[in-house]
């Protein structure tokens, strides 16, 4: 078979298995849609809960776009942060589309303007992503501790190996290793101060503790209550997010996030109804959130050419 044999069946698999995954969580939701319909009637909207979830969780993404730029200066490349702002979010888009390439695909070309090469932009991506996945699922367990009634010990244990491996030495040539394999060239990767991770990971810590924050506005602003602890909310939504994230078959993780979401409301004790009226709510909400902001950036950057264009072709006084 050849590649390019390889790369179509690998694009069906992708599709078929979304598919698969999207029809099991529209059945689920069909199966239960007269408590979603009955939660929702009986739901008392808080607008300000909603409005300030939103807040928060674009300051969330201020956040990591701050950290792939503390990335980047560990490399001794500054990107100004709303030029880093309108890279983030446009590339972001990509998420959208099957497989997990195509925003580092778009973010590595839109860098290249700042003096960034392909690999250490690439890198920044990944290892954004790497260090965000880690502390996420650290977060998750240890906020969702009680609801996993793992013991203390079990927690401090997955912790430490989280942070030695961000600290590990062999991380970034393996890391390089990698790209180089996917880029078809030797890529050499230089090292990046401790300080550097350990900094972009307490900044993830920080982002995934206000995602959960968020989504426990979220939760009184759609139902009008958010019964349990807040660290639930932060487990729950850390969680059914990197569970999302790592079905690669899955578009923005569509229908494996949701399942993951709805099974972690039930455990929490939320009833059907209202654990599936927020699994849809929430994901109307995150793709507004995610949608909107890349949207103004390239109305921005539109109106600023054609600006510029009407001033080079304007008639000289």
């Amino acid at each position: 078979m050849t590649p390019s044999s390889h790369r179509v069946l690998w694009r069906v698999v992708q599709f078929a298995l979304a598919a698969i995954v999207i029809v099991l969580v529209a059945r689920k939701l069909a199966a239960e849609w007269g408590a979603v319909k009955l939660a929702a009637s009986e739901a008392r909207p808080n607008w300000i809960a909603l409005a300030a979830s939103g807040v928060i969780v674009l300051a969330t993404y201020a956040i990591l776009i701050e950290t792939w730029r503390v990335l980047l200066r560990g490399w001794q490349h500054d990107i100004p942060f709303w030029d880093a702002a309108r890279i983030w979010t446009v590339s972001n888009l990509g998420k959208y589309l099957p497989g997990k390439v195509w925003s580092i695909t778009a973010l590595v070309v839109m860098t290249r303007e700042y003096g960034v090469s392909a690999a250490e932009g690439a890198t920044a991506s990944v290892l954004v992503t790497l260090v965000n996945t880690i502390v996420g699922f650290v977060v998750a367990l240890v906020a969702g501790a009680s609801l996993l009634e793992m013991p203390l010990w079990a927690v401090i244990a997955i912790a430490a190996i989280a942070v030695a491996v961000l600290l590990s030495p062999a991380a970034l040539p393996k890391l390089g290793g990698l790209l180089g394999r996917v880029l078809k060239r030797e890529i050499v990767l230089r090292p990046l101060a401790h300080r550097v991770l350990l900094t972009a990971a307490a900044l993830t810590g920080i982002a995934w503790m206000m995602y959960g924050v968020a989504f426990w506005l979220f939760t009184k602003g759609v139902l009008g209550s958010a019964p349990g602890a807040l660290r639930d909310y932060v487990a729950i939504f850390a969680g059914s997010y990197l569970i999302g994230f790592l079905a690669i078959f899955s578009p923005a993780g569509m229908g494996v996030r949701e399942g993951a979401m709805g099974v972690a409301l039930e455990r929490a004790g939320f009833a059907v109804g209202p654990a599936y009226l927020l699994v849809v709510a929430s994901r109307l909400w995150l793709t507004a959130l995610e949608v909107i902001p890349p949207l103004i950036f390239l109305a921005f950057v539109r109106r600023r050419r054609l600006s510029t264009h009407e001033e080079e072709h304007s008639p000289t006084r």
